[in-house]
């Protein structure tokens, strides 16, 4: 087994693009999944690997059935999977909690609770029934799994919710080889993270701390790397002096 085999949903920006290029450094072959085929490409072209170490596939991970083609792709082109990132994530507009519509709350929820557990189920009946069986799954929490911020009700209660199926999924997965961590980022630079920062300025007065993506990219490798008897079940990465230890 020297290669293995990775797939990223959200891979086309932010940590998804940033842990595809640790990834393919450290030896492993990619999917890249995500909406925007361009974005996909924008990817693969930073790397500069040749294209027997990458597939694209743009997915929507909210729609079942396109990710369930994802996965059959995966194991049509590489024959097994050794690694999910469950990366990708959307946010609803920091509003008052009334004035979030249906329509903004079912967005965040396909995406970030329906899609992540369409994307870690078909990863699983993979791992399952592969030989050598088993492989790992990491799940995207964000420190809003653990504490949220204002106006956010959409996002903190998918994240929240994504903790119980990490913990339900290291649990089942045991008998069949397959290990399942999170890891919770909080103000890793990102294309998002700018956008939220300039939302804080312009409400706050004042900014917050952030850190480089990488800092993230390179834990995910070290969770990846590591043997399947051993897992890493919760991660926090995070900028040292944001306001999240003691927030509220």
């Amino acid at each position: 087994m020297d290669q293995k085999i990775a797939l990223i949903t959200g891979a086309g920006s932010g940590i998804g693009r940033v842990t595809a290029l640790a990834l393919w450094e450290a030896g492993y072959s990619l999917v890249l999944a995500g909406r925007r085929e361009n974005r996909l490409r924008d990817t693969w072209s930073a790397a500069g690997v040749s294209d027997d170490r990458v597939l694209i596939v743009p997915t929507d991970v909210s729609d079942r059935q396109a990710v369930i083609q994802l996965f059959a792709k995966t194991k049509a082109r590489f024959g097994r999977l050794d690694l999910l990132f469950n990366n990708a994530g959307i946010n609803a507009p920091a509003i008052p909690l009334e004035a979030l519509s249906d329509e903004q709350w079912l967005d965040v929820v396909a995406v970030n609770l329906n899609g992540a557990f369409w994307c870690l189920r078909e990863a699983y009946k993979l791992m399952k029934a592969q030989q050598p069986q088993g492989g790992r799954i990491i799940n995207n929490g964000s420190i809003s799994a653990h504490v949220p911020r204002p106006h956010s009700a959409a996002y903190t209660a998918t994240k929240h919710a994504l903790t119980g199926l990490t913990k339900s999924t290291a649990l089942d997965g045991r008998d069949y080889n397959i290990a399942c961590g999170q890891i919770d980022i909080g103000n890793a630079r990102t294309e998002m993270s700018n956008r939220q920062q300039k939302h804080l300025e312009a409400a706050a007065g004042s900014a917050e701390p952030q850190m480089d993506a990488r800092h993230v990219a390179d834990a995910v490798v070290y969770m990846a790397n590591l043997p399947l008897n051993a897992n890493v079940l919760f991660m926090t990465v995070m900028a040292n002096a944001m306001p999240y230890v003691g927030r509220g």
